[in-house]
């Protein structure tokens, strides 16, 4: 976040709550920014209604739903709806390396694409095909025709791509990065643990919310439960999992271990 920013909002006399990244406007955005496709699909889902339908302006929709602050779009705005999201925050962005290794060097990368940009649905989908195309797939049964699984469970992925699009720490601009090794994946998250949370809080489904606007609203658009349980449900489908903390790197970093075929 730009100073300017932090300097408006406490100016407004708001510096007696807690500032979230993603409640702040987006200097540069305009409502005329919103994908209209995308978001006429999420009023559908959460009031089961048509925007047409309703008696109220998108513009304050938006602002209702802290999507929006004036003619300026939140940073959950344009996570969620911007069309140009990578041209205004380029660093909320998704990169991914697969190694044909255990180590990184310059000659073991086996795939790698420039880093992933669009709304959270869309970097969704396409960190999620970019991690299919690199597990290796087991027959689930012992016909020809018989249909594989991932090695890992593919919801143990979901439920860590989720999470850390929606709980990251949006105040740090960098990347989140995945990592795929011969024996692992890894995944950095920008962001140690908020306040008093510990690894073993996150493990049994205690959660503080980092992105009040992002965890209410994506669980429309995402598949997100908001429940904090996210993690909890990866451990138990496949409890070969590692976190850390890292504090002085300001990293929140998930080791999932491979199995050997």
């Amino acid at each position: 976040m730009e100073t300017s920013e932090l300097q408006v909002i406490i100016s407004k006399g708001e510096s007696s709550r807690s500032i979230f990244a993603d409640e702040l406007p987006v200097y540069g955005s305009n409502i005329s920014d919103i994908d209209m496709d995308k978001f006429k699909t999420f009023v559908k889902k959460r009031f089961d209604k048509n925007l047409s339908d309703l008696d109220v302006s998108m513009a304050r929709i938006l602002e209702n739903l802290n999507l929006a602050k004036g003619e300026m779009l939140t940073l959950a705005g344009i996570l969620l709806f911007g069309e140009n999201r990578h041209v205004l925050r380029p660093m909320f962005s998704v990169h991914c390396i697969s190694v044909d290794d255990v180590v990184i060097t310059s000659d073991t990368y086996s795939d790698t694409e420039p880093a992933i940009e669009g709304t959270l649905d869309v970097i969704f989908e396409k960190t999620m095909g970019f991690i299919d195309r690199n597990m290796r797939k087991i027959p689930e049964g012992e016909g020809f025709n018989s249909s594989c699984k991932w090695e890992i469970p593919k919801r143990v992925f979901e439920e860590f791509i989720v999470n850390a699009l929606i709980h990251r720490d949006y105040f740090i601009q960098s990347t989140i990065k995945i990592f795929i090794f011969k024996d692992r994946v890894e995944i950095l998250s920008p962001g140690k643990l908020p306040n008093s949370l510990t690894i073993d809080n996150v493990k049994n489904g205690i959660s503080i919310v980092r992105n009040p606007v992002l965890h209410s609203t994506a669980r429309d658009i995402l598949p997100y439960m908001g429940l904090g349980t996210g993690i909890s449900r990866a451990f138990s489908l496949y409890p070969e999992i590692v976190i850390e903390d890292r504090t002085d790197s300001e990293q929140f970093k998930i080791i999932i271990k491979r199995k050997s075929l």
